[in-house]
Order: structure tokens, then C-alpha cells, then sequence
């Protein structure tokens, strides 16, 4: 219930809450929800808010957002959100807002303010900047540069208060965890605060964690720009020597790609011999370097392109070479494939046998050729990718025609869809090895590897399973950015299905690898769009999440779920064409991806917040027989029957969806969705009653 009901009459007495950081809400103690539909009548609550008992100008209020529009304008559409807060808050919370005819505020009596009591006599010093990990009215930018401007000096102003007193904190003892928090939280707002960083490695030097300590040695070196011939100051000069000095019995990792270069082990746990060699300077001890430097514990996978075969008279003969090269550049944007080009690999060919493509002179571990054919105005272009580990055998192929008049064309539209369609059908295999092979020192990539196929297939236990393998990759290798960025996507399945014991615990989790995934490696494409999918999925902060996907995108095109991710925040935020643009791209790049039923589930959204309700639910069902354990796919096809007029398929797709969650509402769909505009989750939840899911 919304608005000025009768039955609001009992909560006279209830506090209200007003809250500013990590998504604007407006809440009295029961639950019930004041906040304004519109953006701009938030914005006009958060200055009100900010600014009592003093009063806001009108002039000031529309100047701020209406600022490029007429005077007379302005005045109206401020007139229209006063009355639209006033509806909002109706007889039971009316009293606090006062308009008159000049100016507007705010009587907080009975109400509580978020920024104003993390500032307030009662507050603990470190309230403030803890409320800085959600961020500060991200919702509301955009509205008007004016008001950008006036946003970003409040946030100014609150970070400086809470950098004060974070400062202050992490002067005094604490336990370690404490200040790793008051740390993380103040470099947050000041990424390259030298006391913060100072702080954070001291910290988990003190509490026996050198291998943490080392990871925020390398945090510090890429929020800093550090470089090796710059001189830092002499409080980390100290501690990074300290850092160095106690790694006796720690691994070495590459944080580019997660591989364990070398680790100390006692001599009884070495596999094998083989690698390894005495590391006489380990003070007597009787401890074994082992180097991990053999094909078969690679970082990854080598792959050579051929140029194509051309059968026939009428084949440009420069698409050969020009395909595989287009092939090869765009290969090298997935950070797990190292590519060797097809004029290289041309080269090469001339002076190895073919035996030797796959033994230590190049070690190529799969060969991808293909045949080019041409009849009338098309062009065949066929495909296959030889696995050299095995044999030869023919893991993947397929066959793409295309119009033969533009050969550039041809080459790029091609090579996008090989390669869009190779990296999840590599990945899959890979996985399908990697979990053959004897678990004892497998390396953090096959870990990873391992653990990718389960959560595609969102078999309960076979995905639990998988939350282990990603958390031992990471317990070996802290800073792997695939790690990370496969583990956050884990926990927005576990909260997404209903699986997780304390969804606020995995949230926080899943936002904290994702962030950790991003500052390890912003160039990343692959964990850029799996953390921006955590960002607006789980933390409800779709304009943030659209940033990493665009940058995805950017570095990565034929990255098909970056596309499908993009689209679904930008459904959040009401661009529903848009967003179908983008997941239909995502099922174009890759029509034959193991996520096919999470690009499917992707379209039933829009279509249903645009009421194109058919269309909608044959999305659902194309989803959900290709995954029918993918609760999402039920509930937004659910939704779509409701609106149709239920029947019974609504009987049954909501028997199913509660069987995968059996304790599902109205209620829980409501609070989970990321959906920015009001209406959009209206019509969504409207869906849900109309086919009767219980409301709660």
C-alpha cells in the first residue's frame, strides 16, 4: 500500500527514515514506502533534507533542476513536484514538508536522515564513512547539470567529514579487522590515501596475512600509478621492504592472469620433482622452490589460426589472410587466449613438421582452419577447431555464410561471430579438461575452469561445488581477476535463485570481489561486465554498472555477455528498446552459447515493460526449456501469463517457479527487482497478483 489510505491512520506514531546512501529510500518503521515516482520531486526531498530547518528558495530549487528551461517552466514543473510530494506523503506524513510561497523545507521532526545522523552528537566516528560504500544519491545523477554541481559539493563536503574521521580512527589501536574495514571504507572516497593504504598493509602484517599484505602492495601500486623508479613516501618505502622481506614461504603470482610463477612447500609435498629446485637461501630450512613453468601449467591456452583454405576460382584470394588475422586480433581481446597469427603460423609451418606445432618448439595447443567457398553473390566460409592435445579431434565447427559483394565486410562479420562463438565453447571444453585431470596442485586457472560449466547449468549441488573450486582459486591465488570476477557472478546466482543462507552476506560479498576484480584489472573485458552485472543486479546501481559495461564493450565487442548484461541495465533504467537491441546482439554474436537460456530470460523484461505480454511470454518458454532450472525465466514469464489472463499455464509455470523457490511472494519480487522507475515494478509485480503468486 501507497499514499494517503485510511488504514496509514495507525502509523501516525512511526519514525521515518529518510535515506541517502546506497539508493535513496523513504521508509516509516512498518515498511511502507513514501518515495516519490519522479527523480527530480527525490531530488527536491534530498535537498530539503540536507539543507532544514533552513529553508530552499524556490528560485534556488528550480534553478538547480529546471536550469535549462524558461523561467515560467521551471516554475510549473516545481509546482508539479510539490504536489506530487504532497500526495506522496499524504495526511501521515504530510505535516513534514512546508511549502510556502517563496520557498520550501523540511520538519524532521520524527524522521530520521541517514547523512544527518552518521554527523549527529550520538553518531560513532566511523558511521559516516561507512554509509560511503553504497555511494551517495547515484540514482539521481543526470537530473540536471546544475544540480550535478550541487551533488557533487555535498558529496565533497560529507567525504571531507568522514575522511576527518577516518583519519582519526586508524590513528588509534584497533583489532585488525577493524581497521582493514575503517581502511577499505576510507580509500573508498580517497583511492590513493597513503595513511589508508599504510594502514591496510600494516594490518594484515599484523595479523600473520603476508600474502594479503602483498596483494595490497600491488592494489596500492595500480590506484597510485606507482611506478619502480618513483620514490614513495618513507612510511610505505618501510613497509613494502617489510612486505619483501617476510615472503619466504608465500607463492609469487602473476596478478595479469592468476598463475603461480613459484611457491615454497615443504619437500614432502612436492608432486613431482621434476620443476623444482633447493632454495639454498631459506635460512637452513629444508624447503623446496617449485616453479610451475611446463606447458601443461600454462596461464593459457595457446591457439594457432591457419589461413583459410580456398576452394574454387572466384574467392577473393586477400580474405584468407585477412580473415585470419581479423580472427587473430580479435582472439587476443580474451585475456585466457594467447593467439598465434596465421602469417606466423604460416611461417612457422614452413620449417616445423606438423608434429612439432604441438611439441616444444610452439606448443600450440588448438589449430582453428577452415575452408572458403564461393557460389553465385555468397560466400562459405567453414570452420573447425582441432584440439593438438588430443589427437586432432575436431572439438567445434560450424559454418557461416555471408554476402560476398564487400570482402571487408565478410571479414569482419565473420570473424566476430568465430570468435564470439569460440570463447564459451573453449571455455566449456576447457573446463570439461581441467575437471579430468588430477585435482592434487591443479593451478588457480583450472580451478576457475572447473568450476564455469557448473554455473552455467545451475544444477544446485554441481554449482555449490563450484562456489569451492572459485574460493580455492582465490585462497592461492588472492589477486586473480578471473577468480574474482566468476566468484562475485556466483554469488549473484546464489541470492538471484534463493540459495543463500544470508543474502545481505553473499551481496556484500559478491560486490566486493566484483570491485576487487575491477581495480586488479580494469582492462579486463570479461570481468568488467560481471562486476557491472553485480552492480546493477544485486547493489541496484544500474547507471554505475552501465559505465563497466560500455568499457566492456569497448575493449571487447564480440564479448556476447557484455551485450546481454548492458541490456538488462539498461531495462533497470527504463530504456527497454535499447536493451533489446543489446541482448538481441548478445543471441546474433552467439546463438549457440551455453548462457543461450540467460540471453533468452534477458528479453522477457523489456518486452514485458513495454506490454508486448505475447512476446514476453514466448521468450519465457524459449527460456525455460532451455534451462528449467533458471528461476528468473519463470518469474518474469509468470508475470507476462498474469497479464494475458493466467490460466492454466500461469497454474503451472508458478508451480514450478515454487518448487525451484518455495517461499517466493509478491513481496520478495518486488524488493529484490533493481528496476529504477516505480511503474516498471508496478507492472511487473501486477503481473505476478494477476496470476496468483501469494503477495506475501
Amino acid at each position: 500500500m501507497r499514499r494517503d489510505e485510511p488504514s496509514r491512520s495507525a502509523n501516525q506514531g512511526s519514525d521515518l527514515v529518510i535515506r541517502l546512501f546506497g539508493g535513496m529510500a523513504i521508509q516509516d518503521s512498518r515498511g511502507a514506502d513514501y518515495l516519490p515516482r519522479s527523480r527530480k520531486t527525490r531530488a527536491i526531498v534530498a535537498m530539503l533534507a540536507l539543507t532544514a530547518p533552513r529553508p530552499a528558495q524556490r528560485i534556488l530549487v528550480t534553478s538547480l533542476l529546471w536550469s535549462q528551461r524558461e523561467i515560467e517552466q521551471g516554475r510549473a514543473s516545481l509546482r508539479q513536484a510539490v504536489h506530487e510530494l504532497q500526495g506522496t506523503l499524504g495526511s501521515t506524513w504530510g505535516r513534514i514538508f512546508v511549502a510556502e510561497r517563496h520557498a520550501l523545507s523540511m520538519d524532521l521532526r520524527g524522521v530520521s536522515v541517514d547523512a544527518r545522523a552518521a554527523v549527529g552528537p550520538a553518531a560513532r566516528s566511523m558511521d559516516l564513512l561507512a554509509l560511503f560504500q553504497g555511494g551517495f544519491l547515484e540514482d539521481l545523477r543526470g537530473l540536471d547539470p546544475s544540480f550535478d554541481g550541487w551533488l557533487s559539493k555535498e558529496r565533497r563536503r560529507l567525504a571531507a567529514i568522514a575522511r576527518t574521521a577516518g583519519e582519526a580512527f586508524l590513528q588509534q589501536p584497533h583489532r585488525g579487522t577493524e581497521t582493514i574495514a575503517a581502511a577499505r571504507a576510507l580509500l573508498r572516497i580517497d583511492p590513493v590515501h597513503d595513511g589508508a593504504w599504510q594502514a591496510l598493509i600494516q594490518a594484515h602484517i599484523d595479523t600473520g596475512d603476508r600474502a594479503a599484505a602483498r596483494f595490497v602492495c600491488e592494489q596500492w601500486r595500480k590506484a597510485t600509478g606507482q611506478t619502480a623508479d618513483q620514490t614513495p613516501s618513507p612510511g610505505m618505502a618501510a613497509l613494502l621492504s617489510r612486505v619483501r622481506a617476510g615472503t619466504e614461504y608465500c607463492a609469487t603470482t602473476d596478478l595479469s592472469n592468476g598463475m603461480i610463477l613459484e611457491r615454497t612447500v615443504p619437500v614432502g609435498e612436492l608432486e613431482s620433482e621434476d620443476d623444482a629446485e633447493y632454495n639454498g637461501a631459506n635460512n637452513g630450512h629444508a624447503w623446496i622452490v617449485e616453479r610451475f613453468g611446463s606447458a601443461s601449467r600454462r596461464s593459457s591456452l595457446r591457439l594457432g589460426i591457419r589461413e583459410m583454405r580456398v576452394i574454387g576460382p572466384d574467392v577473393d584470394q586477400a580474405l584468407s589472410a585477412g580473415l585470419a588475422e581479423e580472427i587473430t586480433t580479435a582472439l587476443s581481446r580474451f585475456q585466457w587466449i594467447s593467439c598465434v597469427s596465421g602469417s606466423s603460423l604460416a611461417a612457422i609451418s614452413g620449417e616445423l613438421d606438423e608434429a612439432n606445432l604441438r611439441g616444444p618448439d610452439l606448443g600450440l595447443d588448438l589449430i582453428l582452419d577452415g575452408t572458403i567457398q564461393r557460389g553465385g553473390d555468397r560466400v562459405r566460409i567453414t570452420v573447425r577447431l582441432l584440439d593438438m592435445r588430443a589427437g586432432e579431434a575436431v572439438i567445434w565447427a560450424n559454418r557461416f555464410e555471408h554476402d560476398a559483394s564487400d570482402t571487408m565486410t565478410v571479414q569482419d562479420g565473420v570473424a566476430a561471430s568465430i570468435v564470439a562463438q569460440l570463447d564459451p565453447a573453449l571455455m566449456m571444453r576447457e573446463g570439461e579438461r581441467a575437471a579430468s585431470r588430477n585435482q592434487r596442485g591443479a593451478m588457480p586457472r583450472d580451478l576457475v575452469l572447473q568450476a564455469v560449466p557448473a554455473i552455467y547449468r545451475l544444477d544446485r549441488l554441481s554449482f555449490h561445488a563450484a562456489g569451492e573450486l572459485l574460493e580455492a582459486a582465490l585462497l592461492a591465488a588472492p589477486a586473480y581477476t578471473d577468480a574474482l570476477a566468476w566468484f562475485a557472478y556466483w554469488h549473484l546466482f546464489l541470492v538471484g535463485q534463493g540459495w543463500a543462507d544470508d543474502p545481505e552476506a553473499a551481496t556484500n560479498r559478491a560486490a566486493l570481489l566484483a570491485d576487487t576484480a575491477v581495480a586488479t584489472d580494469p582492462n579486463d573485458a570479461r570481468a568488467l561486465t560481471l562486476a557491472g552485472h553485480v552492480r546493477g543486479f544485486l547493489m541496484k546501481r544500474p547507471s554505475e554498472a552501465i559505465v563497466l559495461h560500455d568499457r566492456a564493450i569497448s575493449l571487447n565487442p564480440n564479448l556476447a555477455i557484455a551485450w546481454c548484461f548492458s541490456g538488462f541495465s539498461l531495462s533497470y533504467l527504463g530504456d527497454q528498446r535499447t536493451a533489446l537491441a543489446r541482448m538481441r546482439q548478445a543471441i546474433r554474436l552467439s546463438p549457440s552459447h551455453p548462457h543461450l537460456f540467460f540471453f533468452q530470460a534477458a528479453i522477457i523484461m523489456p518486452h514485458l515493460l513495454l506490454g508486448e505480454y505475447h512476446d514476453a511470454a514466448l521468450a519465457g518458454r524459449k527460456a525455460i526449456e532451455l534451462n528449467p532450472w533458471f528461476s528468473s525465466s519463470f518469474k518474469g514469464h509468470l508475470a507476462a501469463l498474469g497479464h494475458l489472463g493466467g490460466g492454466r499455464e500461469a497454474a503451472d509455470v508458478m508451480a514450478r517457479l515454487l518448487k525451484l523457490e518455495p517461499t517466493f511472494t509478491v513481496q520478495d519480487a518486488v524488493r529484490r527487482s533493481p528496476m529504477n522507475l516505480a511503474e516498471d515494478i508496478e507492472r511487473y509485480a501486477e503481473g505476478l497478483r494477476r496470476a496468483g503468486l501469494p503477495e506475501g
